[in-house]
């Protein structure tokens, strides 16, 4: 039988990601609860929310579903992403006024975030923490739960997807000395380092190029260094999917340098595996827990236009080194990070747990 999810969709929602994850598992059914409507092939019921403010996005914001009369209520399932969020304390009050169970989904893994401790958001963790069921993406956030005090038998882990038919390698490695830096252009992802490690990189191989794609706080930045160096940066603005892999398809090596705030520190990050599915070596900084998706021979350094460049050096003076590390990526994502598999882990832990909890469909 279908297993059937009512999804409670964050504002902001990312398109392709958690939502996209749980519509491809075998044998469900989803309807997400929000808007704007999602671009994945699933039922949708229109609700606005309440922001009093803008300033944080998806489940860190201060917004909340106006009202939830259109939500399936026959459903197997009610669920939401990350345990603290307001969209998410909705979710578990709804899901115990309709004896419903509840499944977190969930990245985070920073027990030091003030959103914990703020009224709205701890009363949110207050109500969904008992949820029968957390699916973690990344093993920090397993163990972070576990730290809290969630028994483990409620927690699962599965690594997320992405498609790696999308995301390809072109037909021979990139020759060219060209890094890219494919990102929202916010301050906590580092491109005023980039750019300064850039700088320091065209010295040795003056023939090097950096693509620049994405929008937000820092794209005056990203305009600055392209019209003072027009030879050797270029910025692109913001691209969709099918425009970010045709620009991996053109680059050697990614290049981010995320950095922590008092908020937010790198849980994984989705845009590495797409640069490995694309045949290109990564160079990051290393920030949070994005070793579990940037493995060596990568690069994780640390927050220093040096060390940046000497990684990003290494890789653009030996085109064979990184020929080599870009075909392991390659296999690497696709036999363990590959969108329709790991749908089909998510589904078998779904029904772990609804063997658990004697849930029959």
């Amino acid at each position: 039988m279908t297993r059937t999810i009512s999804w409670f969709m964050q504002v902001g929602q990312r398109p392709w990601r958690e939502l996209h994850w749980l519509s491809l598992m075998p044998d469900t059914e989803v309807t997400a609860v929000g808007s704007p409507r999602p671009p994945e092939q699933v039922h949708h019921v229109e609700s606005r929310y309440r922001q009093p403010t803008k300033r944080f996005i998806e489940a860190g914001a201060m917004a909340w579903l106006r009202d939830l009369d259109g939500a399936p209520r026959g459903v197997d399932w009610v669920s939401s992403l990350e345990p603290f969020s307001l969209v998410t304390g909705q979710a578990a009050r709804f899901a115990r006024d309709h004896d419903l169970p509840l499944a977190v989904l969930m990245w985070h893994n920073f027990a030091e975030t003030p959103l914990y401790r703020l009224p709205g958001y701890r009363h949110a963790w207050s109500a969904s923490r008992h949820a029968p069921f957390f699916l973690c993406l990344i093993e920090a956030s397993r163990r972070h739960l576990i730290e809290m005090g969630v028994d483990p038998e409620r927690v699962a882990c599965v690594h997320p997807g992405i498609d790696t038919t999308v995301f390809t390698p072109p037909p021979e490695p990139v020759a060219e000395p060209v890094v890219g830096f494919i990102s929202p252009l916010r301050s906590n992802k580092g491109l005023d380092r980039v750019l300064e490690a850039f700088d320091l990189v065209v010295r040795e191989v003056p023939e090097a190029r950096l693509v620049i794609a994405g929008t937000g706080e820092d794209e005056a930045m990203a305009r600055s260094a392209a019209a003072r160096d027009p030879r050797h940066v270029r910025y692109l603005g913001q691209l969709d999917q099918p425009g970010v892999s045709a620009l991996m398809r053109e680059c050697a090596v990614f290049v981010t340098a995320p950095r922590a705030t008092r908020t937010w520190n790198e849980q994984f990050g989705l845009v590495y595996l797409e640069a490995m599915a694309s045949g290109m070596a990564v160079v990051t900084t290393a920030s949070g827990t994005n070793d579990e998706a940037v493995r060596a021979p990568n690069r994780r350094v640390p927050d220093d236009p040096r060390e940046l460049a000497d990684a990003l050096l290494d890789f653009l003076r030996d085109p064979e080194h990184r020929a080599r590390v870009a075909r392991a990526n390659r296999a690497w994502v696709v036999e363990t990070h590959d969108v329709r598999s790991q749908a089909v882990h998510m589904g078998e832990a779904f029904a772990a747990a609804e063997r658990r909890l004697g849930i029959s469909r």
